[in-house]
C-alpha cells in the first residue's frame, strides 16, 4: 500500500482550531466558503455545518452586529409603522435639509425602489402630481418588464406649464414602467361647481374614475402651505385662496385637498370645483404610498398619517424622528 493511500480525503483541522465549530466558523465568515464547501473540507454533512454555525452563535464564538445607523433606521421604521398604523415604512439615511435637491433625489429613489418591489403584473397604479412624484417617476427602473401595467392620472391637468404636472408625472412613470398611460382629459379646477359636475358626468371621465376606484396602488406626495410650496407655484389656485384655507387651520395639501393638523379635510368652495380623486375614495384603495420629507413638511406629513390616508411611507431620517414625537 502506498503512503498516499492513507491520506485523509477531508482537510484536517489546524492545530490552532482543534474545535471543529471554531474552524467551521472561520471558514464560513472569514474565508467566505459556502456551507457545502466547508462540509466537503471537513468530511461532514452540510447539516452538521449548519449545526456548527448555530452552536458558534450560541457559544459567543461569533456575533452578528448591524451597522448602527441601519439598526436605528430599522427601529424607527417599525415604531412609525406602529404609531400610525402603516404596513411598511422606509426611512432613508440622514439628508442635509438645506440641500433640497439631494433630499428630493433621495426621496424619489426610495419611492421608486418601494414601487418596484410592490408592483406585480396587471397592476393599475394611480399617480398624483408634484416635484416628489416626478422624482419618483424619473427614478423608476424595473429589473424586468411586467405585463399589463397601467398608470392612471388621478387629478385633472393644471393650467400652468410645469414639469411636475399630473399629466407629465403620469406619462413619465408609465414610460419607465413600460405601462399604458391613462391621462385625464380635463382641467384640475373649473370656474364653477356646475361646470365641474357637468364634466364629471361625461362618459370619458366616468370611465377614468372607474379605473381609479379599481386601482391596486396610488402614489402621492404631500404639500405644505409655505411660500415655496408646490401648491403655490403650480397655478392650481391663487395665494389668497390658499391663505384662506390656512386661516381655517389647514397645514397640508393632499392631491388638491386641504387638511387640518388632525388630518380632517377642510372644505370650501374651491373643493366643489376640483376634478380629482376624493379623499374618501383615496382611503378605499388597498395600497397608498406617501413619499415626503423635509422639516418644512413635517406637520403636513403628520396630518396625512393621522388622517389614515397612507398605508406605506417613505421619508428621511430627520423627518421620521420628528414624526415619532408628534
Amino acid at each position: 500500500m502506498k503512503r498516499d493511500d492513507l491520506a485523509p480525503t477531508a482537510q484536517p483541522t489546524p492545530a490552532e482550531f482543534e474545535d471543529a465549530v471554531v474552524w467551521a466558523t472561520w471558514l464560513y465568515y472569514e474565508d467566505q466558503l459556502t456551507q457545502n464547501e466547508i462540509a466537503k473540507l471537513l468530511g461532514v454533512s452540510r447539516a452538521t455545518i449548519v449545526n456548527y454555525l448555530q452552536d458558534a452563535r450560541k457559544r459567543g464564538i461569533v456575533r452578528i452586529l448591524m451597522n448602527a445607523e441601519i439598526a436605528t433606521r430599522t427601529d424607527i421604521s417599525r415604531r412609525l409603522a406602529e404609531k400610525y398604523g402603516l404596513e411598511q415604512v422606509m426611512v432613508l439615511p440622514g439628508q442635509n435639509d438645506d440641500n433640497q435637491a439631494a433630499l428630493l433625489k433621495a426621496l424619489g429613489a426610495g419611492g421608486a425602489r418601494l414601487i418596484e418591489r410592490m408592483t406585480k403584473p396587471g397592476d393599475t397604479i394611480c399617480v398624483s402630481w408634484g416635484q416628489t412624484v416626478l422624482a419618483i417617476a424619473e427614478a423608476l427602473d424595473l429589473p424586468r418588464p411586467l405585463d399589463g401595467l397601467s398608470v392612471v392620472q388621478v387629478t385633472g391637468a393644471s393650467t400652468g406649464n410645469k414639469a411636475f404636472s399630473a399629466e407629465f408625472c403620469t406619462a413619465i412613470m408609465a414610460r419607465n414602467l413600460g405601462a399604458v398611460s391613462v391621462n385625464m382629459v380635463a382641467p384640475a379646477v373649473l370656474s364653477s361647481a356646475g361646470l365641474r359636475d357637468a364634466l364629471m358626468a361625461e362618459p370619458v371621465l366616468r370611465r377614468q374614475f372607474d379605473r381609479i376606484s379599481q386601482a391596486d396602488l396610488i402614489v402621492f406626495g404631500v404639500g405644505a402651505l409655505g411660500p415655496d410650496s408646490t401648491m403655490r407655484i403650480a397655478d392650481v389656485t391663487d395665494n389668497a385662496e390658499i391663505d384662506e384655507y390656512a386661516a381655517e387651520g389647514a397645514v397640508a395639501v393632499l392631491i388638491c385637498r386641504f387638511l387640518d393638523s388632525a388630518g380632517r379635510q377642510i372644505v370650501r368652495d374651491f373643493d366643489s370645483r376640483v376634478i380629482g380623486i376624493e379623499l374618501n375614495e383615496l382611503r378605499r384603495l388597498p395600497r397608498r404610498l406617501c413619499v415626503a420629507g423635509g422639516a418644512n413638511k413635517t406637520d403636513a406629513i403628520r396630518a396625512v398619517l393621522k388622517g389614515g390616508y397612507a398605508t406605506h411611507l417613505v421619508t428621511d431620517m430627520a423627518t421620521a424622528e420628528q414624526l415619532l414625537q408628534g
